[in-house]
């Protein structure tokens, strides 16, 4: 990968390459604007994704305890699979990019964290081979009987 200038500007603050592209701007330079603007949405674009990523894989740990250790299950094993199905969503809106297809090309990695993740916090390996994306993203998970 080919590091620029203005990639390594974008690195250390992204808020100073805004105000390097807005100088640029208003000196005529059009084209090194836009290459500080490409570097910047190109580094929250891996930024998006490394968090989608993040929260894909804490949820389906979370699923993956849900599954493991029903006599565990607690209010904050279901605050953590709605905030992370929430900060997804958030995400995705914000990015359109980060669609199912995203998600999916995703999973097995993420899947493959997650089961790792479980056998540490539960002291045994998780005896699942896999999550559906039902399980991951519709099921309503609760500890409340309403």
């Amino acid at each position: 990968m080919l590091t620029t200038a203005w990639d390594e500007l974008v690195f250390r603050s992204p808020y100073l390459a805004v105000i390097k592209a807005k100088e640029l701007l208003q000196d005529g330079q059009m084209s090194e604007a836009y290459n500080v603007l490409e570097s910047l949405a190109e580094a929250m674009g891996r930024s998006e994704r490394k968090a989608v990523s993040s929260q894909l894989t804490r949820l389906m740990l979370h699923v993956i305890k849900w599954r493991c250790q029903p006599e565990k299950r607690s209010a904050s094993w279901v605050i953590s699979i709605r905030s992370a199905r929430r900060e997804i969503a958030d995400s995705q809106e914000e990015m359109p990019s980060l669609n199912r297809d995203f998600l999916l090309s995703i999973w097995d990695k993420c899947f493959a964290a997650a089961k790792q993740d479980a056998r540490d916090e539960m002291g045994k390996k998780p005896e699942i081979t896999s999550l559906s994306w039902a399980e991951v993203f519709e099921e309503i998970y609760t500890i409340w009987e309403d």
